[in-house]
């Protein structure tokens, strides 16, 4: 089967499609909570926030945890995170711009460094699941670069032009895994990194997920 003609979209779910913005910050002050660190608001998250994780908590506390405080970090982490996600919901107007998308013949998957098995059931929850060919989350440990993910991903969509793909996420390291593996990115405002943190990065930064599609199709032409 050769290369599809039209645009594909590969969507970041955490902060992009899934707004869970609320449910983050809990359970990163959660987390520093248990190396008995002040909490720190949203704004300093976004400002502060990078891959690999444990980078991030460098930054707060001037080195990087130990083995034995990163696994006590990230699990609470993760216990608050799925504890607090279900009040979170879709970006809006999501479902909207999946639907055009999907209408006008395009493609489209996501890709997620949330774990796989949690990822599926949530976005089958939100009825959404059918506007994608893939839908992939992260395998092995947390805290890691997408990069790697990214390369298999781009792999198993056998039908897809990375040329013709767009990467639209709210982390930096969206876009550097897209320009890894040949693709295009746009960097949402919306979820864990500030304007100007993105705007570092050299790709399109937009503040709605309708200006990141437009975007996207001007980047696929």
């Amino acid at each position: 089967m050769g290369k599809q003609l039209g645009a594909h979209i590969v969507w970041d779910w955490n902060g992009t499609l899934f707004h869970d913005n609320d449910a983050i910050i809990g359970a990163t002050n959660a987390a520093f909570a248990e190396l008995g660190l002040e909490p720190i608001t949203m704004e300093q998250y976004r400002a502060l926030y990078c891959v690999p994780v444990p980078k991030f908590y460098e930054r707060l506390l001037g080195r990087l945890p130990t083995d034995a405080e990163w696994v006590v970090m990230d699990e609470t982490f993760h216990r608050y995170y799925t504890e607090h996600r279900v009040g979170c919901g879709l970006t809006d107007g999501v479902a909207e711009l999946l639907v055009r998308w999907r209408s006008a013949g395009r493609s489209q998957s996501i890709l997620s460094m949330y774990g796989h098995d949690e990822l599926v059931p949530l976005v089958r929850g939100f009825g959404i699941e059918d506007h994608f060919i893939r839908v992939e989350g992260r395998t092995g440990p947390s805290g890691g670069s997408k990069t790697e993910h990214m390369v298999r991903h781009i792999e198993a969509l056998a039908s897809v032009d990375p040329a013709r793909t767009v990467v639209i996420g709210d982390a930096a390291d969206d876009a550097v895994a897209a320009l890894h593996v040949g693709a295009r990115a746009v960097l949402y405002t919306g979820g864990s990194h500030s304007r100007a943190s993105l705007e570092e990065v050299g790709v399109p930064v937009v503040d709605t997920l309708g200006d990141a599609v437009a975007e996207a199709e001007r980047l696929a032409a």
